[in-house]
């Protein structure tokens, strides 16, 4: 048991009441995200606040220190917060730390003076701050508490106390809000702030610290409302990002976010500060904010798709792959396919491969820039993310990835598939394609008609393992400079063939590594190569689709498409200008054909 007996409280009690709280919230992240239609009806509340809280779990300890424990819960909740409800909780726990004395333990009115202190941070984070909402809970707990503060030797009945005004706060944003009124519901982050205290104050009525462990892995399972009808947004990304060594005020921050949509906060410090705005052109804002300081992280959700996901799905299994995949962006709306894009580098300024740069703006920088750019795999976190998002609202999740001898995001989808698949008791599987490009797009493609045409999850799944198999990509690479640069071909060996004229054909063997499959003295020369070859494949096996691919070459693309459709009497399912982070290797110019063949 851990009892607080003494009139104040230290860093591991502090702790502990963390995660007691947090533990609440990932429990009931359902029913939060079913209540969420402020300020954008998309049900992710609950998600975001639960990723948030899992964020600073997983990356603080108990420390005895009140002070220091404070500070590290602020620092990593700022780091790890995620939409609109996370940021301005983090910026709650940003006022309460840089507010509170530095001891090793606190008062009662000494934490009443803390979030008394608190509560501006927020309002002033907010570019329009909305009444009935978390703002409003929090600041009404803060009043209480704060008029509580002499009691100095009953710091657990008045946190105890406390809930009573927390319920009927929660309750009065009904009214406060028109758009909560027409509902009937509560507020969805106020919601949450609630039931993270409610989470303390069960943990103060003497709970086993060992419990805490086993409640994190349990879900309450509710039945999300599907009463709601579909309200038009606005705005369709949800952007954040952490911008370091900010050079301009809060306020000029805040007004260039909101020339550029709304739903604007600005959390933390100059020195490290978190943005989050709803915004039609991500790739645009970070433009413009490129000169405010070193942006080192963003982060984009596509609002219509989460909306979707909540009230408007199509089918019940989810669909994941990641922005390698190459299928058109009508495809990929049709059939609801969630892409989560790699990080993408040009010295110190950082991209979302698809969404915060574009073919045009890449290939742009790819000649002009110093320095060759630089990819990173996708976190585990960001797929946490998303598949807590999926399982309040799916049956099941069938994610598939560029081939893991490439990146380590088949690796980390895998761990946080089976995190949430844990969590939520629902299957996630975790496919590498062994493959990248388009012939990832025609496995995403087959299995998600194959959800579409009602096959059952295991038959979806067996039937991927087999595509797999089946799958070819062959690429004619232009100019060798690019592989020579990224490190694809060793500079000696690159140079020697440039200086030769060779232009190579690069192909996926069987365990998803790059092998070369000829060389020839011209592109032309190349893709006649490549075309013999499926020749030789289509008199044995049937062509069941296949993919053109281009990198900035849509000319070239036309007349491969044309030369196919001659030889298979079929037309591509898509003609797609190749993913930024695979073009940067293929280089501007390359011509790719993807195909899946059935036996």
């Amino acid at each position: 048991m851990y009892k607080i007996e003494a009139p104040y409280i230290n860093g591991k009690f502090l702790y502990y009441a963390f995660v007691a709280g947090g533990n609440q919230i990932l429990q009931n992240q359902m029913q939060i995200n079913a209540i969420n239609i402020f300020p954008v009806n998309d049900k992710d509340t609950g998600t975001n606040l639960a990723s948030t809280i899992r964020f600073v779990i997983d990356n603080i300890k108990p420390n005895k220190s009140y002070k220091t424990t404070v500070n590290n819960i602020a620092d990593a909740a700022l780091i790890g917060a995620r939409g609109n409800s996370g940021v301005i909780f983090a910026q709650f726990l940003y006022g309460l730390s840089r507010e509170t004395i530095s001891k090793p333990v606190i008062t009662l009115p000494e934490f009443a003076e803390s979030i008394r202190k608190s509560i501006p941070y927020i309002y002033e984070a907010i570019a329009n701050p909305v009444e009935g909402t978390m703002l409003t809970v929090i600041k009404e707990w803060s009043d209480f508490i704060n008029g509580k503060k002499e009691a100095i030797h009953d710091f657990k009945s008045v946190i105890i106390d406390s809930f009573a005004v927390l319920e009927k706060s929660l309750a009065e944003t009904t009214l406060k809000l028109k758009v909560l009124n027409r509902s009937g519901f509560v507020d969805a982050g106020a919601k949450g702030f609630v039931l993270f205290i409610k989470g303390i104050i069960d943990f103060i009525k003497n709970r086993n610290i060992r419990s805490l462990v086993l409640d994190s892995q349990e879900i309450i399972s509710l039945i999300h409302s599907e009463e709601i009808t579909a309200e038009e947004i606005r705005y369709r990304f949800c952007t954040e990002a952490i911008i370091k060594n900010v050079v301009t005020s809060k306020p000029d921050l805040q007004k260039i976010l909101s020339k550029n949509g709304d739903s604007v906060v600005v959390a933390g410090s100059e020195s490290i500060c978190r943005i989050h705005v709803h915004t039609n052109n991500p790739a645009e804002l970070f433009h413009q904010l490129q000169y405010v300081g070193t942006i080192t992280y963003q982060k984009v959700d596509d609002m219509v798709r989460q909306q979707e996901a909540a009230i408007k799905r199509k089918w019940n299994i989810a669909l994941v792959t990641d922005s390698t995949c190459d299928l058109s962006q009508e495809l990929i709306d049709f059939y609801q396919i969630n892409v989560v894009p790699l990080n993408l580098n040009f010295g110190d300024n950082h991209y979302l491969d698809k969404v915060t740069i574009q073919p045009d703006q890449f290939y742009d920088l790819l000649e002009t820039h110093a320095e060759f750019p630089k990819t990173s795999q996708i976190n585990e976190q960001t797929f946490t993310n998303l598949y807590s998002h999926l399982a309040s609202h799916f049956d099941a999740i069938i994610a598939i990835h560029l081939t893991s001898e490439f990146s380590g995001t088949f690796a980390n989808s895998q761990k946080a598939g089976m995190r949430i698949s844990k969590e939520f008791n629902k299957p996630v599987f975790v496919i590498d394609s062994k493959n990248l490009s388009g012939a990832l797009g025609l496995l995403v493609l087959k299995a998600a008609q194959n959800i579409e045409a009602g096959k059952s999850l295991e038959s979806i799944v067996k039937t991927l393992e087999n595509d797999v198999i089946q799958t070819k990509i062959f690429v004619s690479v232009r100019n060798l400079k690019y592989m020579i640069k990224g490190g694809r071909v060793s500079k000696p060996k690159g140079l020697f063939a440039m200086a030769m004229g060779l232009n190579p054909v690069i192909s996926m063997d069987g365990n998803g590594k790059s092998h070369l499959f000829g060389k020839t003295f011209s592109q032309e020369a190349s893709l006649n190569k490549i075309y013999a070859h499926i020749l030789k494949i289509i008199s044995e096996k049937r062509i069941w689709n296949y993919i053109i691919l281009h990198a900035h070459n849509s000319d070239g693309a036309q007349k491969a498409e044309e030369k196919m459709r001659q030889m298979t009497g079929k037309d591509a399912v898509s003609v797609v200008d190749i993913s930024p982070v695979i073009g940067m290797h293929a280089g501007s110019g390359a011509i790719a054909i993807s195909l899946l063949f059935t036996n």
